[in-house]
């Protein structure tokens, strides 16, 4: 899967011959998974058309900032299309919009968004040699580069001129491809392993029966999700649940037992990073494990349960470079019972969950949490969506480990 798989593309395209390349740059984009929108100067509508775009796009192309023949358009806003990229790719960058950029001129939807822009912009330049070579054209590249924005080289070969040389944009699978090179370099998880359980475990009474508890795994899945998009390289060990995972950086290990749990985090531990043990597992679980169904009686029946192993304290007496991280549902005494829990599993980092906060806990889509460091130091986060509660967390531990 793509590190763009998700990501917000804006697409500029301004008047020059290789605008009828954005067609396939485009397709490249949505092939990646990316959402993509397009901004088209308006002379560059001569090269290639708004309807190509948008039908390949599958989204409206915009060229100016509302549409003069129609009294009731609404106004394009540079300031929505701005915050809603994750990244801006304008290309192909002609000597005439470079150089606006560089001076910061603003007399059109494209160069408005680009100055409303807060994420990352690229730049792909196709021009003529003499054009591209020309004293201007390199500084105001240097400028642009000065300020942040990131150049995709043009490469030589036959241009619209008849000459041949410097100043054709790159290709469209070039771009695709330095852009997730750019992106994965400057992830801070690249190179990262990172450990994840997630779900409850089911402890067999019998081959039908068993002992478990409502946990859905969506937090431990968020965090996978996260974690992968942040660089690392996931394995996400998971008891019993209906939810499914698709990135190709996230190793899923499907278990059924605190037991199966136990030895898939001990074949793993030891090569992880950050290991986040998110699961709900079983503390007990039947000493005998009856062979055949038990059959109902009338008689009360008595089950004799054992401990089971604790995972989450077998990794912290073995830690070494591992960035520990436990969570911890209560119901009463919360920041004491989980103080106590960080301290006694060697943790670096514990998440407190309350069953009496309202949407948090087990099956919700929601979840409260407070984040408790090895300093003590506590920090309460309001009610978020499970995605957001994965972003706070790893932000708490790429502080913690100089990420």
């Amino acid at each position: 899967m793509s590190v763009l798989s998700g990501k917000n593309v804006l697409l500029g395209v301004t008047a020059g011959i290789a605008a009828y390349k954005t067609s396939f740059l485009v397709r490249n984009f949505i092939k990646a998974g990316a959402n993509v929108q397009v901004v088209m100067t308006p002379a560059s509508k001569d090269f290639v058309t708004p309807l190509t775009l948008s039908t390949l796009s599958k989204n409206p192309v915009y060229s100016t900032f509302y549409d003069k023949e129609d009294e009731n358009e609404e106004w394009n806003s540079h300031v929505d299309l701005g915050l809603w990229a994750d990244l801006m790719i304008i290309a192909p960058a002609t000597a005439n919009t470079l150089s606006k950029m560089a001076k910061g001129t603003c007399d059109n939807l494209l160069l408005a968004t680009y100055l409303s822009a807060k994420s990352t912009v690229y730049f792909a330049p196709a021009m003529d040699l003499d054009m591209y070579k020309h004293p201007t054209t390199q500084l105001n590249i240097e400028k642009l580069q000065s300020f942040g924005n990131v150049f995709i080289p043009p490469t030589s070969g036959e241009l619209a001129s008849g000459l041949d040389g410097e100043g054709r944009m790159a290709e469209p699978e070039t771009i695709v491809t330095f852009i997730e090179d750019h992106f994965l370099s400057n992830l801070p998880l690249q190179g990262k392993k990172v450990l994840l359980t997630a779900g409850p475990t089911h402890e067999a009474i019998d081959p039908v029966r068993f002992i478990g508890n409502h946990s859905s795994g969506k937090m431990g899945f968020a965090l996978a999700k996260h974690a992968a998009s942040l660089g690392a390289e996931v394995v996400l060990i998971t008891g019993p649940t209906s939810l499914s995972i698709d990135n190709s950086d996230i190793k899923r290990v499907d278990v059924i037992s605190a037991q199966d749990m136990y030895d898939a985090v001990h074949q793993n531990y030891k090569n992880s990073d950050i290991a986040i043990f998110a699961a709900a597992v079983a503390d007990y679980k039947p000493k005998i494990i009856a062979g055949q169904k038990i059959k109902k009686k009338e008689a009360v029946m008595q089950i004799e349960l054992v401990p089971t192993k604790d995972i989450l304290a077998s990794a912290g007496k073995i830690k070494k470079n591992q960035f520990l991280v436990g969570f911890a549902l209560e119901t009463e005494n919360e920041i004491d019972n989980a103080k106590s829990k960080l301290n006694r599993k060697n943790l670096d980092l514990i998440v407190l969950n309350s069953l009496q906060d309202k949407g948090a806990g087990f099956r919700s889509d929601t979840n409260k949490i407070t984040i408790i460091d090895s300093a003590e130091n506590i920090i309460s986060y309001d009610l978020k969506s499970k995605e957001e509660v994965a972003v706070d967390i790893f932000n708490e531990i790429l502080k913690r480990i100089g990420a």
